[in-house]
């Protein structure tokens, strides 16, 4: 009978905690909102449905109805602080400050046996680390405290969590301010353990982390992890580093830099319980970057592949949770590992075949333009020189989109220089977008890009010279006296009509429009513009002015470029001086004649006048006549 009284008293005592009147307080404010129609002080509560896990609802969990990926069901509860009374709607009554320490759970089996078999010792001293001898409410626990229990003056540790989550040595807080007439009893979910040694000391005496031990000291951060502080430390076991290709982890282990940057990634600057992290949590590491927390059924992932094995090694500095996969910064991977992701997998091998992998795994300061899979998908064969195409994917310097800008010049591992234009929302280099966030590597970044590079190969009238599709248009460029301005240096984007687009005109029409040098330039004029713009740099409702005439119309759908409602057939013709997109209807000359053929009028006069609807071109012939 006294061991079982003994053990029920184990069973109800536990420490503390403090509500702190920032992110505890706001989601507790929405719990408070969420249950206000059932009276004053309760609060919505969200439970997981086969747990006895509770919590406090925040917006997200509340329309979701899921936490970690698990439903929940909703409860309504008093707040903490308030009680019921008999007869009366909701939790009107505060309850009496006093305080006392205590706890609530289950024994492990172990812990259990050692108690009941040494009842005056280990029961006795387990029963002192859950007490604190003096008062202590709930507003007296505040985040980061620590009070000296009546264990040896063991510390018991309160940390605090946005998501509404208070841990007492990483056990999870379920109950505040059980007043007694001679304390306080805070309930937590388990029996909790004296804390005596810092993180390190965990490392340095678990055979299970020997790999992760010889790492610490080998970057210099054993100081670190035995100094003051509030850590966590994702800690990988052997096995966890002998699934790294063992090429890549002996780099790692001998390059003191990627070494540093590769075990800041598994510390985060502040102390995480596992109680406190669930779906979605974003976890500022050490190493600058934050890791993606998520679920695999009942299991906690970082990054969608490492999986926590076991949580709440406590230490006097802070936490560890043991992981069984190796995290790898980007920071600590050569450019060949970047390119390794599921998104530019396509490109990677092609860069790999034409046998530029010794470049993109050294040491070299790079950039590689990577596109996505996606531009390989339309159909896109890749001609030619495949290695000299690849090679002008690479830059000459480790840069940073953040860096660039518009008319910059960079030049490729294949001896050219590529350009850079900035609009409103894009960032391109040539026509190819940037369309992710910079990977920045060891001594490389990588460029997530929208499209195949195309380098600039000759002028505008090169461009069109070699293209059969257009030898309609380059003799009325010829006759129009336009061929200098195609030729010389500066930035011009050319719509370009195909043979089609001048065979869709009537004969005679087209023979008296070639006849008319002057009036030809004016129309060719309108199809030209005196800035580059690429399909990339197209928005919803984009505006150009052409050399001649009004402004164009420009929009892009269903990834196709629209010039005055006309469809481009083909963009991004990259030229020295400019870039060609190639369009099957000429939208100008179409509508003139259009309406010269319904009007049975020669061809107008003032085709530089600022007004092209048919209506207007009507009327301004007929006052020219």
């Amino acid at each position: 009978m006294q061991h079982l009284t003994l053990l029920t008293l184990a069973l109800t005592l536990i420490a503390t905690i403090c509500f702190a009147k920032s992110p505890y307080q706001s989601v507790l404010q929405h719990s408070r909102i969420r249950g206000r129609q059932h009276g004053p002080n309760v609060c919505a509560m969200q439970k997981i449905q086969g747990t006895d896990k509770k919590y406090f609802t925040n917006c997200k969990q509340w329309y979701h109805r899921k936490i970690c990926g698990k439903p929940t069901v909703i409860s309504y509860e008093c707040c903490p602080g308030y009680e019921k009374l008999p007869g009366e709607k909701g939790c009107p009554a505060g309850k009496k400050k006093s305080a006392l320490l205590a706890c609530k759970s289950s024994y492990s089996s172990e812990i259990l046996d050692a108690l009941v078999s040494n009842v005056n010792i280990e029961l006795l001293n387990a029963l002192h680390y859950h007490m604190v001898n003096r008062r202590l409410t709930s507003e007296d626990l505040k985040h980061g405290s620590a009070f000296p229990s009546m264990y040896q003056d063991f510390n018991v540790h309160i940390h605090h969590y946005p998501n509404g989550i208070v841990t007492v040595n990483c056990a999870r807080l379920v109950k505040t301010d059980q007043h007694a007439t001679n304390g306080i009893v805070h309930v937590v979910d388990r029996v909790i353990t004296a804390v005596t040694n810092d993180v390190h000391t965990f490392i340095d005496t678990d055979d299970d982390l020997e790999t992760l031990r010889n790492a610490v000291a080998a970057a210099g951060l054993t100081q670190m992890l035995e100094s003051d502080g509030h850590y966590t430390v994702f800690a990988p076991t052997n096995e966890a580093f002998e699934k790294i290709p063992p090429e890549m982890l002996t780099r790692i282990l001998e390059d003191p830099v990627a070494l540093k940057d590769l075990l800041n990634y598994h510390i985060l600057k502040n102390m995480q319980c596992a109680e406190s992290i669930t779906s979605g949590t974003p976890l500022e590491t050490l190493q600058g970057t934050v890791l993606e927390v998520g679920c695999d059924g009942a299991d906690m992932t970082l990054n969608g592949k490492a999986i926590i094995q076991k949580k709440d090694q406590l230490g006097t500095n802070g936490v560890i949770h043991y992981i069984n996969e190796l995290l790898i910064p980007d920071s600590a991977k050569t450019l060949l590992e970047l390119a390794q992701g599921s998104a530019v997998t396509t490109a990677t091998k092609l860069f790999v075949d034409a046998g530029l992998g010794s470049h993109l795994s050294g040491s070299e300061a790079l950039t590689i333009l990577t596109p996505q899979n996606e531009a390989f998908k339309e159909g896109v064969t890749m001609t030619g020189d495949l290695k000299k195409l690849l090679k002008n994917h690479i830059l000459k310097e480790q840069l940073s989109s953040g860096s660039l800008y518009y008319g910059q010049e960079l030049e490729t591992l294949g001896g050219i220089k590529l350009r850079v234009f900035v609009y409103r929302n894009s960032l391109c280099i040539e026509n190819s977008c940037i369309v992710a966030h910079d990977k920045i590597g060891r001594f490389g970044n990588m460029f997530t890009v929208d499209k195949v590079l195309t380098p600039p190969m000759g002028t505008i009238m090169d461009v069109l010279k070699a293209d059969n599709r257009f030898s309609l248009l380059v003799g009325a460029i010829q006759t129009a006296g336009l061929t200098e301005l195609m030729n010389q240096a500066g930035s011009h984007t050319v719509f370009a009509p195909t043979n089609d687009a001048f065979s869709a005109l009537p004969k005679a029409d087209l023979n008296k429009l070639m006849g008319n040098p002057k009036e030809l330039a004016s129309v060719l004029k309108y199809h030209m513009a005196k800035e580059i713009l690429v399909s990339g740099g197209v928005g919803s409702h984009t505006r150009l002015k052409p050399l001649q005439g009004d402004k164009l119309e420009l929009n892009m759908r269903n990834q196709t470029v629209y010039i005055n409602k006309v469809p481009v057939v083909e963009a991004d013709l990259m030229a020295t001086n400019g870039v060609v997109h190639a369009c099957f209807e000429c939208s100008h000359v179409t509508s003139v004649f259009k309406c010269k053929r319904r009007a049975d009028f020669l061809l107008l006069r003032n085709l530089e006048r600022k007004s092209y609807s048919c209506n207007t071109q009507i009327k301004v012939e007929v006052m020219a006549s």
